[in-house]
């Protein structure tokens, strides 16, 4: 609609220039040929009333002064011109002075003659402007030509061309007003068209396969959009379904990992134990005088291998279910020192921006936070010359942020995007769920973990937790 009015314009705008253009064309013919007429009637009286013989050397005398009352009158130059071209005389009393207008080329004189209405008109140029002039046989009273009439016609377009400019103004504020009313009804006419898909779109952008889609119901849609509507509907109805199947499978595929990983690390303390039942069961013999002394060391290696059992267990526990948020107000500063009194390396610093960090969170489960990274930073030195742990606390605007940095052996880029996953570890021995639990923890209270390492030169885990939780 835009683009049509933009044309309307364009071709309205050019033919108004052109149609001026030619309005101006006719009205200088008319207006030249009606002053040719009037001079000619002019001339054929004042040739009624002379007293000299009407020929073309009297012509001279004829209109010694009726020539200059003529373009008065008429309010137009003329000259007259003999029948081979000579000047005669001229209205302008200047002329004698223009070399070039003394006489006619042939060019007019052949023209002239060979005209069928006896009329020739042509363009000439003067001091950069183009102006017409028309020549033509002045007659005796016999009809016998006896000189030439020449009439410069200097066309002023002021007027019309002030015209033109006016009319093409008040155009434009017209199609102006038009193109605004185009692009604003062109702008409803779209939104009403294409409310039906802008509806499509945003639920389309909205879909997402972890939580339940709504379906699109609008009223009275078009063929197409209803068509449209309905696949999208079915689609919903197919994600759906594929989402139910997809998390009961992630579910089912969890649930086999996590499986095959406690029957793993279960059969881990059963096999010595059930070596050491063997072996005591060989070798019992009533009467040994050490059978007291091997009772202890028996029963002293079951216990270790059940309490590595129920540390197994505890450990998925933990992992599977967190326990009720204890929020309190307390000392994040004091709370990181009291975890780390738990450990006994010399190479564990801490360092704390200031001396009191007040935050509303869980005292057990911060511990826990501050341990399982410590724990992590000692597993990655072992190997290592001068090992170093740096714990840091510190607050930055509404967050409070604790660092755990080690200078051991760095994660590898391959490792990098499963860090966090349960059951994911490095090492020869553990759950691989302590940066897991870690996790849980940290997206529970709203905050976030992040790390940077660097192979060969050590890891910075980095958790930050909002001062004030709901």
């Amino acid at each position: 609609m835009i683009l049509l009015v933009l044309i309307a314009s364009v071709l309205i705008f050019g033919i108004t220039v052109y149609q001026f253009r030619e309005i101006n064309i006719d009205y200088h013919e008319n207006r030249m040929e009606r002053k040719e007429e009037q001079i000619r009637q002019s001339i054929d009286l004042a040739i009624q009333k002379t007293t000299y013989p009407v020929t073309t050397e009297n012509l001279d005398l004829i209109f010694k002064k009726e020539i200059y009352e003529i373009a008065v009158v008429q309010n137009m130059n003329f000259n007259i011109y003999s029948l081979e071209g000579e000047l005669i005389k001229s209205s302008r009393p200047k002329f004698a002075n223009d070399s070039i207008s003394m006489c006619l080329d042939a060019e007019v004189l052949n023209k002239l003659e060979v005209s069928p209405i006896k009329r020739y008109v042509r363009e000439n140029a003067l001091a950069g402007d183009k102006y017409q002039a028309s020549f033509t046989y002045i007659a005796d009273q016999k009809f016998k030509p006896i000189g030439i009439l020449n009439l410069p016609y200097f066309e002023d377009n002021s007027f019309n061309d002030s015209e033109l400019k006016e009319f093409l103004w008040r155009l434009l504020g017209v199609y102006l007003l038009m193109l605004l009313m185009a692009i604003s009804f062109a702008f409803f006419i779209s939104k009403y068209i294409t409310r039906s898909l802008e509806t499509i779109s945003t639920m389309m952008g909205k879909t997402n396969l972890s939580k339940q889609n709504k379906k699109i119901y609008i009223d009275n849609p078009g063929e197409e959009i209803e068509k449209l509507i309905a696949a999208y509907n079915g689609m919903i109805d197919e994600l759906g379904q594929s989402a139910v199947k997809l998390a009961r499978s992630e579910r089912e595929q969890a649930w086999r990992e996590m499986a095959k990983q406690v029957a793993h690390e279960i059969k881990n303390p059963l096999t010595p134990m059930r070596l050491t039942v063997q072996s005591f069961e060989r070798k019992f013999n009533p009467d040994d005088p050490q059978i007291h002394e091997r009772l202890r060391e028996y029963s002293d290696t079951l216990i270790q291998q059940i309490d590595t059992m129920s540390s197994i267990a505890s450990a998925f526990s933990n992992f599977a279910e967190m326990p009720a948020q204890q929020n309190e107000t307390l000392n994040v500063v004091k709370i990181v020192k009291l975890a780390l009194d738990i450990f006994n390396e010399e190479y564990i610093h801490f360092i704390a921006e200031e001396e009191e960090i007040i935050a509303k969170l869980d005292r057990t489960q911060l511990i826990r936070v501050v341990t399982n990274l410590v724990k992590n930073a000692i597993q990655a030195v072992p190997d290592v010359k001068s090992p170093r742990v740096l714990v840091s606390v510190a607050s930055e605007g509404n967050m409070v942020k604790i660092s755990v940095a080690d200078n051991g052996h760095g994660i590898e880029k391959d490792n990098e995007e499963k860090i966090f996953e349960p059951k994911f570890t490095t090492k020869t021995s553990g759950m691989g769920l302590g940066l897991g639990m870690v996790k849980n923890i940290v997206e529970t209270y709203k905050g976030t973990i992040k790390f940077t390492s660097h192979l060969g030169k050590g890891t910075v885990f980095c958790v930050k937790f909002p001062k004030e939780n709901v």
